[in-house]
């Protein structure tokens, strides 16, 4: 599949702080949210189906790309849609999940993409 390109400006996920930096006082808050969000793959999955319908063109930029982990970024982008916490947090919680959490959390960031795919009727390779 070609790559597909949009500018930052365009981003939905740019444009709802996934990028931003908070104050030192707020990160420890939001750390504790984050690992419990992530840690209920069912609560997590469904942001992520969220994500694919509600960002259509940070997903179409990003989900295209074939050089970025689709996993990681589905899953950043969901914490982010759901909590508005930055994916520099999301990515501090992912370490303070057990195997299992993290293995949960995967397979269902990897059928969300698979969705978004089979929606645009592409394939995924």
């Amino acid at each position: 599949m070609k790559r597909i390109y949009h500018h930052y400006e365009k981003w939905e996920d740019y444009l709802n702080g996934m990028w931003r930096k908070v104050l030192p006082e707020e990160e420890q808050e939001m750390l504790n949210l984050a690992i419990e969000f992530t840690s209920d793959h069912v609560r997590y999955g469904t942001a992520m189906r969220r994500v694919i319908n509600e960002w259509p063109v940070t997903c179409e930029h990003n989900i295209t790309d074939n050089s970025i982990n689709k996993k990681a970024f589905i899953g950043h982008c969901a914490v982010c849609l759901e909590l508005g916490i930055p994916e520099y947090i999301t990515r501090m919680a992912w370490g303070y999940l057990t195997q299992e959490q993290q293995d949960l959390a995967n397979l269902q960031a990897e059928n969300t993409i698979t969705e978004w795919y089979q929606s645009r009727q592409l394939k995924l390779f």
